[in-house]
């Protein structure tokens, strides 16, 4: 069987890490891993972590998806050019109140977590049509699908992605070239404390008294319990990812989070759209109570099935 380059971008931290290293230390040396960052001054996690596969089955490269040059840098250094699994990772968040945001944080949201992901496939895609083989890979969000209170920019970001993702595969299948969305809910990464810490720190002078409470002391406040009760691991997310790369009809996409899927579902049971706002709504504003038991019942849950988190071993 040929080794398969796999390049993923924003592998310093988190799920693009845990990703990497998962790939590279496959017992069957599937993947030659190219893992990608925009700034090579903090690859020592990922150094430590490789291991002994650094220099083996993954090399690190420095490639910002913001620039072109750089993506099409970083590709024509790989051999051949040839990528056989890209897997668009790096991606930033924003969370707050829209008045309290400026266009430039909301622009480079989009910048890096949409355009970011274009940019790499005008790179890439042409060579995958000639070749009539390729897998691409895109980390996305369950709020690709609904979006979440004081998330509106990341989730317009996330739901860009999926339209785009939705329209390339039917061009995709043509060429017989595969695209899978990976839709976490939420997980514990260095991504989601820094969007938790910056949160922290909005100047909330420009909303008005009613949105800056909600946001205050209601919003970051179930961020964290949501986090703990409903939080995957990189490393879940990781073997999920995984668990679709080397499957032979991979699916357009995967919910890594059993615990998250009647969240979005409810987005599908009611063609008006009005089913899902109203009950986040009322969770939110009228049954806290409820809520605050239900978040308890879900980490018992969870505790109690933890297998559903981590799949079973590859037995390929």
């Amino acid at each position: 069987m040929d080794q398969k380059n796999v390049l993923i971008t924003g592998c310093s931290s988190g799920i693009g890490l845990a990703l990497a290293v998962r790939l590279a230390k496959d017992e069957k040396k599937r993947f030659m891993v190219y893992a990608t960052m925009r700034n090579l001054s903090k690859a020592e996690p990922l150094i430590e972590a490789a291991g002994r596969t650094l220099g083996r089955t993954l090399e690190i490269k420095q490639l910002d998806v913001c620039c072109e040059e750089s993506v099409k840098a970083c590709v024509d250094s790989l051999p051949e050019r040839r990528v056989d699994i890209l897997i668009s990772n790096a991606g930033m968040g924003l969370i707050g109140p829209i008045e309290c945001q400026s266009l430039d944080e909301m622009k480079t949201v989009m910048d890096t977590n949409f355009f970011g992901l274009v940019r790499l496939i005008k790179e890439i895609l042409p060579d995958m049509k000639k070749r009539k083989k390729g897998h691409i890979v895109v980390i996305s969000s369950v709020m690709g699908i609904q979006g979440i209170l004081f998330n509106d920019i990341y989730a317009a970001s996330k739901f860009a992605l999926e339209g785009f993702c939705e329209c390339l595969a039917v061009q995709a299948l043509r060429f017989k070239l595969n695209i899978s969305l990976i839709e976490p809910g939420p997980v514990i990464t260095e991504f989601e404390r820094k969007v938790y810490e910056d949160g922290l720190k909005i100047d909330l002078s420009k909303a008005d008294k009613v949105t800056a409470d909600m946001f205050k002391n209601m919003y970051l406040k179930t961020f964290k319990e949501i986090f703990e009760t409903l939080g995957q691991s990189a490393e879940d997310i990781a073997e999920h990812t995984f668990k679709i790369i080397t499957m032979d009809n991979p699916p357009f996409r995967h919910q890594t989070n059993t615990l998250y899927t009647p969240m979005t579902t409810l987005k599908y049971a009611d063609p008006t759209g009005d089913l899902p706002i109203e009950t986040f709504y009322s969770m939110v504003f009228q049954h806290e109570k409820v809520f605050n038991i239900s978040l308890n019942l879900l980490k018992l849950l969870r505790w109690r099935s933890r297998k559903s988190f981590s799949l079973e071993k590859d037995n390929n």
